[in-house]
């Protein structure tokens, strides 16, 4: 009995730490996700499982990974960011728990929820990101930081995609989500990448002044992308090319301006340098897949895995080490996992060009998420669930 009572005592500590601080229970969700929703879809996809799905399984793939794993990510890395950014309290204990309950609802009732009415599926899912939103925005607002106002919009956006998704299941809103996440990355890895690189050539004694950086470049990028959703929307694709091929010249701009070969000895750094270059990819994609007719997975890949899936594991692996109170070393086996998300990446979009057999190509790059994710799991579980290293409170 006193054993069980032990096991218990810890479990609850456990749990409390978990709900200490946004990073550490989203980021484990994000991963677990990650994990699941990703094998589920190919055993769904191939006829070895069938889920009572409330919705379509390549819709519910798609919902996901894009408002599902997405949204977990951008609610650990913004929730923890901003309290930071605002010098405001935490939000933790109850206030997150329940917040991360409505996450959890939500991936529970589209995973099992055939027979449920819809408007209480998607009435939970939708509820998500307005709480998210709700939370960073009051503590903008008080600290009176206009310049965190954008992140907001293009949230609000995504939101409005998913509005658009759930009710229609019209690819353009998937495709609108995509474009809005790729503007997240353009403005969020905007501000942490250049600084970081920055930060770390001064520490290494060489030039951090070497890494350029331009608020208005930033700003036309920020508009592009938003130009780039309209068009989409309106069923321009000439224009929507057009906008594409610019938004990722822009991009690579910005890209040179870091100089990300610099930091190439630093993972956590050069992880964040190579997830953003998909994102000029998959746009250069999206205009290929409009003017020439190439396969539009190709894009939705490059932008979903590769941009989206890299970036979020690098951000992860850094952002739960400072957090945490730890130097920033990366655990045994890390790297390796930055190395395999971005093979995954390649064999996915290789495969939409049949590059690849497709059974083949999907199980290959099926393989190599599930090596960087697991790898995540296994290393980061034991900082996520564990107090500060340096004791302080979070």
């Amino acid at each position: 009995m006193p054993t069980n009572q032990t096991n218990w005592q810890a479990l609850a500590m456990t749990a409390l730490q978990l709900f200490s601080y946004p990073f550490r229970i989203f980021f484990l969700s994000v991963t677990v996700l990650a994990l699941l929703a990703i094998p589920l879809w190919v055993l769904q996809v191939t006829d070895t499982v069938a889920l009572p799905l409330a919705m379509p399984g390549l819709f519910w793939h798609q919902h996901e990974m894009l408002f599902g794993f997405l949204s977990a990510a951008i609610a650990g890395f913004l929730l923890t960011a901003v309290c930071v950014w605002t010098q405001t309290e935490r939000t933790h204990g109850v206030r997150l728990m329940l917040l991360w309950a409505v996450w959890l609802a939500g991936r529970l009732l589209l995973a099992l929820g055939a027979d449920l009415p819809g408007w209480l599926v998607q009435g939970v899912n939708l509820a998500f990101l307005p709480l998210v939103m709700l939370d960073a925005s009051w503590r903008i607002w008080r600290a009176k930081q206009i310049r965190q106002l954008m992140i907001l919009v293009i949230l609000g956006l995504l939101w409005l995609m998913q509005i658009g998704f759930v009710t229609t299941y019209a690819p353009t809103f998937s495709s609108g989500a995509l474009i809005m996440a790729m503007a997240l990355i353009g403005v969020i890895g905007g501000r942490i990448t250049p600084a970081f690189t920055t930060a770390w050539l001064r520490q290494q004694g060489r030039n951090g002044d070497a890494v350029s950086t331009s608020p208005a470049l930033d700003r036309a990028l920020v508009f592009n992308m938003l130009m780039l959703l309209a068009s989409l929307i309106i069923g321009w694709h000439n224009v929507t090319a057009i906008l594409a091929l610019t938004a990722a010249a822009l991009m690579l701009v910005r890209l040179v301006g870091w100089k990300g070969w610099l930091a190439r000895a630093e993972p956590l750094l050069w992880i964040l340098h190579l997830s953003i270059l998909w994102v000029p990819v998959a746009l250069m994609l999206l205009a290929g897949s409009l003017l020439f007719g190439w396969p539009t997975s190709a894009w939705t890949h490059a932008a979903g895995t590769g941009a989206i899936g890299g970036l979020i594991l690098g951000v992860m692996a850094r952002v739960s080490l400072g957090h945490a109170g730890r130097p920033l070393i990366l655990p045994s086996g890390m790297v390796a996992a930055f190395v395999v998300i971005h093979l995954a990446a390649l064999v996915r979009v290789l495969t939409a060009f049949t590059a690849l057999p497709w059974h083949a190509g999907i199980g290959i790059s099926t393989l190599l998420w599930l090596l960087a994710y697991g790898a995540f799991l296994y290393r980061y579980t034991g900082i996520l669930a564990s107090p500060r290293a340096d004791g302080r409170p979070g």
